[in-house]
């Protein structure tokens, strides 16, 4: 059955038409700008069946840009702002708290953008054949040439580009894909649109990203060169590059399973740690803090702070994986994990302070953590926990010294009896607390 077209408004006035597939997690898939019509795409065989595999395990929503497909047509302002509007408006009329976003080819520098300005909102970053500067994009000597067609013919210039795309032997596959491109958009909107992505440019924010960020690309796509995801990459922290065989453009087409198999495995991380992300009941809080990590970035540069930060953020989840830990959120500074037992949270957090003690014994760069437990019964909203049991934890975190951790009272009566070393660190003044309260270091060295 074909998905229900329904429509958003974006803050500046202008109708998206959008539907939605699936059940669970949301993953909103943004249009490969500037082609882009949500019900011809659905009667593809090749699409369709690409977009039922990505529903299987969640929610899928899809959208028409501005000016494309269903979407209102008669609009000017194609920026990348504006682009933004079309992604929040979804979001906000589907009232989606926290979801991934997946930004292919044009649309990558947007949804880039929208997860450096919101990342309380996107849980998980999916990026294909994408870019951060338009004008490493579009190099390729084969764009350049057909730039020119776009003003003189219209006809001629959606034949070649999908020709360019899909190969010159593609026949009327090509064919059928320069109709549907003819569709997508007017020749009018195409000039515009086309002017405002060549003048995209997210690199200053791609420090700034949050999310976890999967980098998909394909190693010989004819008109993004594979150099340009693996830069990419290096740029956004914590993120991962999958490259895959092939020549394709469109991720639908030639080893698709490999590419779903990929999405599947990233998000699947996520969709685990949210089901797992809000329990009911008593549970154990733990927070860990990079010592510095606010000056890592003018101390070393990009490129090496974004290693320092995916080593502490590997060696944290490798520990939580192992002792059964649901990590809530990546704070910038440090992750916040959950535990259904205060003996599973304390095992975890020893054993990323050896870890990363091990790790420093031949780093150039030692990373020192700070971390910090609480026990309590939280509020479990949208997939995220709040309440004084969160925001105690977060203290006791930040009064911890580089390398330490410490719990207050009730994590060591939960644990009493399991064989861990803790020292009586007194009474403690934390900020926000009118009474003060008792803490233990946990001697993880002699543990």
């Amino acid at each position: 059955m074909e998905p229900r077209i329904q429509y958003a408004h974006t803050a500046d006035g202008v109708s998206i038409a959008f539907w939605t597939l699936g059940e669970g997690m949301p993953l909103v898939y943004m249009p490969s700008l500037p082609w882009s019509h949500i019900q011809l795409e659905w009667q593809e065989p090749e699409r369709r069946r690409w977009y039922e595999r990505l529903a299987e395990k969640r929610s899928l929503v899809r959208y028409d840009g501005r000016g494309t497909g269903l979407s209102e047509r008669d609009v000017t302002d194609f920026s990348l702002d504006a682009q933004m509007l079309d992604l929040e408006a979804v979001a906000d009329r589907l009232r989606l708290d926290s979801f991934a976003v997946f930004g292919i080819l044009n649309s990558g520098p947007v949804a880039i953008a929208y997860a450096a300005r919101h990342p309380e909102r996107v849980s998980h970053l999916v990026l294909w054949g994408s870019y951060a500067r338009a004008s490493d994009w579009r190099l390729s000597p084969q764009l350049r040439a057909l730039r020119g067609l776009v003003d003189k013919d219209w006809e001629t210039y959606t034949e070649t580009y999908a020709h360019i795309a899909l190969g010159w032997s593609a026949g009327e596959q090509a064919r059928q894909a320069a109709a549907f491109l003819r569709e997508s958009i007017t020749q009018e909107a195409m000039q515009m649109c086309a002017a405002a992505v060549r003048g995209f440019d997210v690199t200053d924010l791609l420090p700034q990203v949050r999310s976890p960020t999967l980098v998909l690309h394909r190693r010989q796509l004819r008109l993004v060169d594979v150099d340009i995801a693996r830069n990419l990459t290096s740029r956004i922290p914590d993120a991962r590059l999958v490259v895959l065989e092939g020549t394709w453009l469109a991720p639908y087409l030639e080893e698709a399973e490999a590419v779903l198999t990929a999405i599947d495995e990233f998000l699947g991380e996520g969709e685990e740690a949210a089901a797992g992300a809000a329990p009911s009941g008593l549970v154990t809080i733990l927070f860990t803090d990079m010592e510095g990590s606010t000056t890592l970035t003018q101390r070393l540069g990009d490129a090496k702070a974004q290693e320092v930060l995916r080593t502490h953020n590997r060696i944290v989840r490798d520990a939580l994986k192992a002792h059964s830990g649901c990590e809530i959120k990546h704070t910038g500074d440090g992750i916040m994990a959950s535990f259904a037992s205060a003996s599973r949270a304390l095992e975890c957090a020893i054993a990323i302070q050896r870890a990363l003690a091990q790790h420093n014994e031949s780093a150039e760069e030692p990373i020192r953590v700070r971390i910090g437990l609480n026990a309590g019964e939280p509020v479990a909203e949208e997939k995220d926990l709040f309440g004084t049991a969160v925001q105690l934890a977060a203290r006791i975190c930040a009064h911890a010294e580089p390398d330490e951790i410490l719990a207050p009272i009730v994590v060591r009566e939960l644990a009493a009896g399991k064989g861990f070393l803790l020292a009586d660190r007194g009474d403690v003044a934390l900020r926000g607390f009118e009474d003060p309260v008792r803490l233990y270091e946990v001697r993880w060295r002699e543990a």
